[in-house]
């Protein structure tokens, strides 16, 4: 029997460990100042229950905005000791410019200070024990893939990728009319007879078994197979895997079975949720459109300025069902940019001036999209609307593109928040697997979760 004397935590129990003891240490950390010190301040703000979930909320909020829960930034020392200063400093403003909610402001106003360092140092001594001890660690999850040889690398690079703790140590070749062994990445390849033996040796999280070929798994290895899971091992299916550590659907692995695995949210039929959505977007668009409004005088000057050429433009681009329509934008590029031909535009486009490289970066050149939400043209989430053209091209290569128009297009969106800029073939898969999730799992908290991601893309000025 496999013996897992190791605990793991999977990626969501991670984020959940995290936000507690964020607050956990921070709540310590003041109490204990406040109590040796004799900062009246520090102490209220922990001992009043009211005062205590304020300072809790504001911290797991302010910290998911500047990606304090994002499993790749936390195992990373350099990016979370800049999220836990943002974090911090953003969190004590917020706590103090709402005495109504939190503790009344001190009239010596040195403790504000003491108030301050005490967050910060106990937040980045927890992290800094996190990066050190247990995300290096007590969180690391060994896995056996058994796949087909030729698609080893792929699937290896697919997981890894997504969680900085999903490390495949092993894999098992299905493929029975393939017996060459391949080493990659330092993986071990393993003989179907030494499988069981590996895995009591062991500590194993899980074996995921990746062929698409039921005819691939033998008897043999259906049998080990068999004896492991009796035995306690965990046994999962790739494309599960895959859709829960990357929050992609792969389109890739499963093409010809797509419908079959892909069942179709709920939420996209669910009159109360598309009518909450409707309300929501149309007081969300008067707002934009009224910061429009506000900053066009800075706008028509960079124009003038670094753009020369007219304010607005429009261009065509593909709606729900397939319906064309005319999306508006504020000019990002120079006149005639598409003289050459209709290409996918890159990361540092030439064709972008430096003042519409500005507006992209702070999604301000995408207010104007607003108008297109209140026409009901669009959404404030949804798959980012594509060209006709490019809509075309895509589809010959990808069949199921044409899938991500079954909702509205949307001004910002789970693949936006999430990856690149698309400027290839591959990206377009890429992009295209997480608007698949998202049709899939879209739901208020989900709609949620991408609003605070694109705040994150606009301070961070990851703009595409």
């Amino acid at each position: 029997m496999n013996k897992n004397s190791k605990i793991h935590f999977e990626v969501s129990e991670r984020k959940v460990l995290l936000r507690i003891f964020d607050v956990v240490f921070v709540l310590l950390a003041l109490h204990f100042t406040g109590d040796v010190l004799d900062l009246k301040y520090l102490a209220t703000s922990t001992i009043h229950f009211q005062y205590a979930m304020v300072l809790a909320l504001y911290l797991n909020g302010v910290g998911t905005v500047f990606e304090m829960y994002n499993l790749q930034v936390a195992s990373n020392q350099f990016q979370v000791m800049k999220s836990t200063i943002l974090t911090a400093s953003t969190t004590v403003l917020f706590y103090l410019m709402t005495p109504i909610f939190s503790a009344e402001l001190p009239t010596n106003r040195l403790q504000i200070l003491f108030f301050y360092f005490t967050l910060l140092i106990a937040l980045i001594l927890w992290r800094i024990f996190y990066v050190k001890f247990l995300a290096s660690n007590r969180f690391v999850q060994n896995v056996i893939l058994v796949c087909d040889r030729e698609q080893m690398e792929e699937l290896i690079l697919d997981l890894e990728k997504s969680d900085p703790h999903y490390r495949i140590v092993a894999y098992v070749n299905s493929d029975n009319t393939n017996n060459n062994s391949q080493k990659y990445h330092f993986i071990q390849h393993l003989e179907i007879d030494d499988l069981v033996s590996f895995v009591n040796e062991n500590n194993l999280f899980e074996i995921v078994v990746a062929s698409q070929k039921t005819d691939d798994i033998t008897v043999e290895l259906y049998q080990k197979l068999l004896h492991l899971l009796e035995n306690g091992t965990t046994i999962r299916e790739y494309s599960q895997v895959y859709e829960y550590k990357t929050q992609r659907i792969p389109v890739h692995y499963i093409t010809r079975d797509f419908y079959k695995f892909f069942p179709f949210n709920r939420s996209n039929s669910n009159q109360l949720y598309l009518l909450n959505l409707k309300i929501m977007e149309t007081l969300i668009s008067i707002v934009g459109l009224l910061f429009g409004m506000f900053i066009i005088p800075f706008v028509l000057l960079g124009n003038a300025i670094g753009n020369k050429g007219k304010l607005f433009y429009t261009q065509e681009r593909v709606g729900k069902n397939g319906k064309i329509f005319q999306i508006l934008k504020f000019r990002t590029m120079i006149n005639n940019a598409e003289k050459a031909g209709v290409v996918f535009s890159t990361p540092n486009d030439s064709r972008v001036t430096p003042f519409g490289k500005f507006m992209r970066k702070t999604r301000i050149d995408e207010i104007p999209q607003f108008v297109n939400i209140l026409k009901g043209e669009m959404a404030v989430i949804g798959p980012r609307p594509e060209r006709p053209f490019f809509v075309r091209e895509i589809a010959e290569i990808m069949p199921f593109y044409e899938t991500r128009h079954v909702i509205k297009p949307g001004l910002t969106g789970w693949a936006q928040v999430n990856y690149s800029y698309g400027e290839s073939m591959e990206d377009s898969l890429i992009k295209l697997q997480y608007d698949l999730y998202y049709i899939k799992h879209r739901s208020i908290f989900m709609d949620l979760n991408i609003t605070i991601k694109t705040i994150s893309t606009v301070l961070f000025y990851r703009g595409q």
